[in-house]
């Protein structure tokens, strides 16, 4: 959902994602709510974090909870690494209504979160 948020504030610059525990597809909750926001993440893969550890990155950002801590050192030329966390919607337990409605709770705070990050760190003032 990060990526989906961050690459719609800006189509021109290079977001990559993966994860520690990278399954080879989305969660189908996470592409719907993201959906229901106006992104389609239905073309995204849930790729290793492995894929990635010997580029160069601007920013390395880490989301869930655990993410931070089992995240492995970037080999690569990393400028900013950093943590913007949240709760992971898919350990939710209850109803269907529940679990749905903690995917849109931190859909929504995700959103929140990386535009403040966005306009903090990325985006160019105009002159």
């Amino acid at each position: 959902m990060a990526h989906g948020f961050l690459q719609s504030f800006d189509p021109n610059i290079t977001v990559c994602s993966s994860g520690t525990e990278a399954s080879g597809r989305l969660n189908a909750k996470a592409v719907e709510v993201m959906k229901e926001a106006g992104i389609d993440i239905s073309h995204h893969t849930s790729d290793s974090v492995e894929k990635y550890l010997n580029q160069e990155w601007d920013y390395v950002i880490t989301v869930c909870g655990g993410a931070n801590e089992a995240c492995p050192a970037f080999l690569g030329k990393v400028k900013h690494r950093l943590h913007i966390g949240f709760d992971d919607p898919s350990h939710a337990k209850g109803s269907d209504q529940f679990i749905r409605s903690e995917f849109i709770r931190v859909r929504d705070e995700i959103k929140k979160g990386f535009y403040q990050f966005y306009l903090k760190n990325i985006k160019i003032p105009l002159p």
